[in-house]
């Protein structure tokens, strides 16, 4: 039986650039070159998707545009993006990862969390020795390179393997961790985002060390739960387990979005927009078990300023509910007139039951048909499941341009 005080052995095996060096594997000549994968300028898609560490010299950033990417350095090579190979390759990866621990948690397609407290001694000396080998078997599978965090537990290891890039291990000991953590920007810390950073720098923390240093009390009245847990990660007291790869993750948000080939304004343009993007989430909703209980509609405009409203709604996974609810939602905080350049509808507080909530008069009366719409909506499911998506559709949206 594992002692109770031994500390846990966690890794944090991250793919480098993972996208870009996967996009170049059939083009090694491209190798030391600027590359970046890229959306299609000529259908308006076209940012940063990823870069290999050839362009990050040139200081370019993910999200950046093609065109401004292109005047910072004229000789970037552009590849496009290539889901299923991305998706192989996780595959792949992960594969490689379980073979050495069950208790293996992705964390997004490129990087995952591996406890291997109890299955290290079988093949290596400790985690560093590991995790070398781990580096080296995925490397001589695939041809990408991974940095490997190894510590006691999750925070730390995440730290570890953004430490020091690429193709690296990093160890986070109990020993060593003030060395090596406490002088890191607070914005190095998992889920510090950049409004928790601003608040922190605000209130003089600019180090991990300054927010370990910090008040519990004092964070937990400024930020509330998420302030304990500040506390609770900047001190390597985060104790969370690693999840077995098989897991059931749970699912915080289901969303579709959409950059148009051209700008799109007024309801004959909005409508079918909404009718195609609240489909594709009620689609995925259905597919998984799940009922949303709110909906969230983001708008980009063309100089690239979003702008989101949510609201509640009734749980459903009725494609016509969640149209409803964001056309609601767009009607009411949005001038239709105005240019649009992006949408997304995103269903909000998915859950596997439909939760009941006190209703009006009216509200109780549609909700006796949804189970009918539900249905329906599943059959019409498998048929473009069978025929493709194309082959049930809105007569709004087959006049309209925006999807052809």
């Amino acid at each position: 039986m594992e002692q109770q005080n031994k500390d846990r052995i966690i890794l944090h095996c991250d793919c480098n650039s993972f996208y870009a060096s996967v996009s170049l594997l059939p083009y090694p000549e491209l190798k030391d070159k600027p590359v970046v994968v890229g959306g299609n300028q000529q259908t308006r898609h076209g940012i940063v998707l990823a870069k290999n560490e050839a362009a990050k010299k040139y200081g370019i950033k993910t999200a950046q545009t093609i065109a401004s990417a292109l005047k910072v350095c004229p000789d970037l090579v552009i590849l496009p993006p290539q889901r299923q190979r991305y998706e192989y390759f996780s595959k792949i990866i992960n594969e490689i990862y379980n073979s050495y621990t069950d208790l293996v948690e992705p964390f997004g397609i490129d990087e995952s969390w591996l406890d291997v407290t109890n299955s290290c001694h079988l093949f290596a000396k400790d985690g560093k020795e590991l995790a070398y080998m781990i580096r080296e078997r995925v490397y001589y599978e695939t041809g990408l390179t991974i940095s490997v965090g190894v510590s006691f537990n999750k925070v730390f290891a995440k730290l570890g393997s953004d430490y020091k890039k690429p193709n690296a291990t990093t160890v986070i000991s109990r020993e060593n961790y003030k060395d090596i953590v406490f002088p890191l920007k607070v914005e190095d810390l998992l889920f510090v985002g950049k409004s928790t950073k601003d608040a922190l720098n605000a209130m003089g923390i600019r180090t991990i060390g300054q927010l370990a240093a910090t008040d519990r009390e004092l964070l937990e009245d400024k930020f509330g739960k998420h302030g304990h847990d500040l506390y609770i990660y900047a001190n390597g007291l985060e104790k969370s387990p690693v999840q077995p790869f098989d897991a059931k993750r749970e699912v915080k948000s289901v969303g579709s979005g959409n950059t148009f080939s051209r700008d799109i304004s007024g309801l004959e343009d909005i409508k079918p927009a909404l009718m195609v993007l609240s489909e594709q989430v009620g689609m995925r909703l259905r597919k998984h078990g799940l009922y949303a209980n709110g909906v969230q509609i983001t708008i980009k405009n063309p100089a690239f300023v979003s702008f989101t409203r949510q609201k509640q709604v009734q749980s459903t996974n009725v494609t016509e509910n969640i149209y409803k609810a964001a056309l609601e939602l767009l009607v009411k905080n949005w001038n239709v007139k105005m240019p649009i350049r992006a949408l997304t509808v995103t269903a909000l507080d998915p859950s596997e039951e439909k939760r009941v909530r006190q209703l009006n008069l009216f509200e109780t009366a549609e909700g006796q048909t949804d189970e009918k719409k539900e249905n329906l909506q599943k059959a019409l499911d498998k048929i473009k499941d069978k025929y493709g998506r194309d082959a049930v559709q809105s007569a709004s949206v087959m006049k309209s341009d925006l999807f052809k």
